[in-house]
Parts: structure tokens; sequence; C-alpha cells
């Protein structure tokens, strides 16, 4: 190893048992030279992909922990102000921390005062101790005053172990540690759960049931238009999103394509029965079978002569049993069109701001089954103002394709 000559003081120098040596004895150390000090502080393509990973898995997992503390924060806030600072004034946190929370509250505070005096708090509605509160410190005030919180909070026992799972997460995030992909799929259920505890059920029998909004997905929305899913098949989006709470609640629901296998068969008679007689409007677009693009679709898939045309005929014919059934008719309407399928699509509520749209192209050689799948929710959002509103995505341009295939298409008696 090529070295250079350090001079050094000599260790045994300076004391009255140093006699033999002069006062100003000095030594000669061997030192490495600074290039072969980084001579390994490249990274390979290899680790920069290990820790773009491991920044991904992190990012997600903070987005849901910040989300899930602004909200406990806020639920701790407007039960706890009203009891506390009408008695203690700003001081409330302390006085609702109490003598078991004082060492923790006392850390609050020190923080705060650092951050006031560096110029950290940017924002005057952040000059509050609450603010300075971890997620752990929080739980705490909640445990101390559950019976203030019991009237809006149904299940302590299940809030607690959701912020005990989130915990782990939490732990992991903070220092910078290797968050496995298992735990990071635990924390966003944990966080889902908490979330629903703390808003008492408010949201029940909405599109959050059907398809909850996820956190991420309002972040970088604008990026992707409003497409909040991608399957490489539909097997893969079943074993994600249940049929139930997709069409379970709709009191809308338009589909079109060439069979619409999906909703036929994988989704009861007997369900679609109950979903039309709860107030439900069916509109249904079936490829024609007697038409030439049946069997071109025939061809390309390398079926028999009339194998998908019978196919077809029997889902139509599933469609107008269920539709025999109902006391109303007329909400349940099936047609069938004669032009070249390009796409299937089932619309949830199209009309509204929380509709959710399953879409699929066809390819040459695939089945309905094997082809990929789009989720897309309704509604634009303005990321920058967190306003509705803002260009139209792809949801409103399949629904628009299919209110024109609809006008041109013929009813089935």
């Amino acid at each position: 190893m090529v070295t250079s000559g350090l001079v050094l003081p000599s260790s045994d120098g300076g004391g009255q048992g140093n006699q033999g040596h002069g006062e100003g004895a000095t030594s000669t150390v061997s030192a490495p030279r600074p290039a072969e000090i980084g001579a390994e502080l490249d990274w390979a393509a290899r680790d920069w992909a290990e820790v773009r990973l491991r920044a991904r898995r992190a990012g997600r997992a903070y987005v849901w922990l910040n989300l899930v503390e602004q909200r406990l924060r806020a639920v701790v806030a407007a039960v706890l102000r009203p009891v506390y600072e009408p008695v203690h004034g700003e001081e409330w946190v302390v006085a609702a921390a109490g003598p078991a929370g004082h060492e923790w509250v006392q850390r609050a505070a020190a923080v705060r005062e650092v951050s006031r005096r560096k110029g950290y708090l940017l924002d005057p509605a952040d000059d509050d101790l609450l603010i300075f509160l971890t997620l752990p410190q929080l739980r705490e005030l909640v445990v101390q005053h559950w019976p203030c919180f019991d009237p809006f909070l149904a299940d302590r026992r299940e809030l607690e172990l959701a912020l005990d799972e989130l915990e782990v997460a939490r732990h992991v995030v903070s220092r910078n540690r290797s968050l496995s992909e298992t735990v990071l799929a635990q924390a966003e259920r944990a966080a889902q759960r908490l979330l629903d505890l703390l808003e008492a059920g408010t949201r029940g029998g909405t599109a959050y049931a059907r398809l909850p909004v996820d956190v991420v997905e309002e972040l970088v929305g604008d990026r992707y238009a409003d497409v909040v899913g991608v399957h490489p098949d539909r097997v893969r989006l079943q074993s994600q999103v249940a049929l139930e709470d997709l069409f379970g609640s709709a009191h809308r629901l338009d589909a079109i394509g060439i069979g619409l296998n999906l909703l036929v068969q994988n989704y009861s008679g007997r369900r679609l029965v109950r979903l039309a007689e709860s107030g439900c409007r069916v509109r249904l677009l079936f490829l024609n079978p007697a038409s030439s693009a049946v069997r071109r679709r025939e061809r390309e898939l390398g079926l028999g002569r009339g194998e998908l045309s019978r196919s077809v005929e029997m889902n139509i014919m599933h469609m107008r049993r269920v539709r025999s059934r109902l006391r109303d008719t007329g909400s349940f309407e099936i047609r069938v069109f004669d032009e070249t399928p390009r796409f299937t699509a089932y619309l949830v509520d199209g009309d509204s701001a929380e509709g959710i749209a399953v879409v699929q192209s066809y390819l040459r050689k695939s089945r309905g089954m094997e082809s990929p799948v789009l989720v897309l929710r309704s509604g634009g959002r303005d990321l920058v103002h967190g306003e509705a509103g803002g260009e139209h995505g792809l949801f409103e341009i399949y629904r628009e394709e299919f209110e024109g295939v609809w006008t041109d298409s013929r009813p089935v008696s």
C-alpha cells in the first residue's frame, strides 16, 4: 500500500516521566492517501436499483403514516380541546397529558421552542403543541381519555391493534431502514382500517367502500389521468377487487363488450335482480351474435365457426331471464350493436363523481380473460388546489364512447 508520512505528536510526551524525550518530540505514522479512501464510494446499477426500491416503499409508507397521524391529531383536538382549553388555555395539551405524559409532552414543548427560534414554523397554524406530538403520543391521549372518545370511536381494541401494526412501519421508516413488501402491505391495510375507524362508519355504502382511495393515487393522479389500477389480466383483477364490492352498491351500471362475461358469468342472476330492484339502472350492450364482426373475432381467436356467437346468445338469453323477473323491466335495458368491437367496459355510477370503470382492449390473439385491465375512477382532480375539475380523463372518454354506441344500437325484446 502506498502511504504518505504524517507527523503526529508523540503519545508519551509532555509528562514528568518523559524526561528522556525532547519537549517537542514527534513520531511518524503511515496514513492512506485520499484517493485510496474513496476507491469504493461509487455505487453500481444494482446498488442504485436497491436504494430506489427502498425509497419507493418508504415513501409510500410515509404518505399513509402522515395521513393517519394528521387524522388522529384532528380527532384528538376535536374531542379533548373543548374539555381542557376553557380551563387551561394554550396549555391544554399539557393538562390533557397529565402526570403520566409529563416527560413526552415536555420534550414536544422543547422541540416547538427550538422550531420557533430557528424559524422552522412556516405556517402559524403549526405553532401548536399538538402538532409536535408523535403517533404513539397521540395514541396515549386517546387511551388515557377513552371515555371521551367512546361515543365517537366504536372499537377501542380494533383501534389499538391497527396502531400496533402501524408502529412497525413507523419505526422502520423513521430510521430509514429496509421496509419489506409484506410489512408495507400490512401497514397500508392497517392505515386504511384505522382511517375507517376514525371516520366512524360515515362512508359506508359509497364508492369509497367499493374501491378505497389510495393516498398515493391522490398525490400522483395527475401523472396517470384517472387510472387507479392496472392488472395484467382479469384473473388478477378479480383476485384483488371483489365483484360484489364493485357492483353491489351501484345505482347505475353500463356495460359494453362482446359477451360481457365478467358480469354475466361471474355475477349471479339473483344478485342482479336484487341490484335492479334496489333502484340500479342497468344498460347492457352486447355485440350482435349474428354480425360479421363476431365471425372475424372467431377467426382471430382460432375458434370454430359459431362458437363465439352461441356464447354471446346464451349470455343475452340469461340477461333476458333476469329482466323478466323484474317488476320494472324498463330499468334493465339490453341492446346489441353491429360495429367492430374495440373494447369492453363496465361503468359503475358513471354519472357521478365517484364512478368506477373496468376497461379492457381487445387484443388479436387474446381472450377477454387474458387481456390487460385498467381500473378508472371518474372525476378529474386539481391536485394543486385540492379541487375537483380539470381536464377529462380516460373515464369520460369511455363513457362518451358507450353513449355513442348505445345511440346506434338496437334493443333486444
